[in-house]
Parts: C-alpha cells; structure tokens; sequence
C-alpha cells in the first residue's frame, strides 16, 4: 500500500480544501494518505513515505507562503530522489504563474511530477476537487 504525504499550507482555507481531496482521491485508489501542515513536515519524513503531494495558495506577487511554506519546501525539494510527487493550490489574482514556476524549480531539483499540477480560482469547485482526487489517485 502506497503511503502518501499531502503537505500543504493554506491561509484560507481554499487550499486545505484540495489538500482533503487529494487525500480522499489516494484513499480510494486504495493507498494511505497523512495530510501535514506545512510548519510540521520536513527531510527527516521523506524516508517514510512513498509519494507526496504539496500544496499551497499563490501569496503576494504570485509566489509561495513565505514564512513557513517556502523554507520547507528549500529543505525537502532535493531530497525526494525519485519519489513520486505533485503540486497543488489556489490563487486569487494574477493569472497562475507562480504555480508555473513552482513547477520549473521542482523539475530542475530532479523532482519527477506524476501528473500536472491542480490550481483553481479561490475555493475549489467540483471540478477542482474532482482533479484534486485524481491528482491523488497518480500518486498511489
């Protein structure tokens, strides 16, 4: 049974709200899924799971939660080896890039995504969580 991470950080709420999906998404494909807030997960984890999923809301000039979000995410990228992986989050202004250059600095840290990454407008609709579940189905 693959074991999952779904690591997020949300201020509103939005992003916890596909964080829950994706973990519904591997439960159904018959994996385990453990959601993490961000503040609380870092390298010494990575051994323990088979797969993670990270999520988090563009902030500001459309970049990552600065405080805790970011730091976690410097200190695990280069240490997922070959693990599967995915990206996740909401935005409500620019147009998404930050979640474009999310994905350019996980792919040039050797990370190997398991599907496009999910990103909604504000709080997810149905068919955001529907990619969201599927999000976490790829990586079981």
């Amino acid at each position: 049974m693959s074991k999952v991470a779904v690591v997020y950080w949300s201020g509103t709420g939005n992003t916890e709200a596909m964080a829950q999906a994706v973990s519904d998404g591997v439960q159904k494909a018959g994996g385990q899924a453990e959601l993490i807030a961000a503040a609380d997960f870092g390298p010494a984890q990575i051994s323990s799971y088979d797969a993670f999923a990270f999520g988090c809301p563009s902030m500001g000039a459309e970049v990552l939660e600065e405080t805790e979000f970011q730091p976690m995410w410097d200190e695990v990228k280069g240490a997922l080896g070959a693990k599967k992986a995915a990206l996740f989050g909401s935005w409500g202004w620019g147009g998404g890039i930050w979640m474009d250059d999310w994905k350019a600095d996980a792919e040039s840290a050797g990370i190997s995504l398991a599907c496009d990454p999910v990103i909604c407008n504000d709080a997810p609709d149905d068919e955001a969580l529907a990619a969201c579940q599927a999000l976490g189905a790829a990586l079981v």
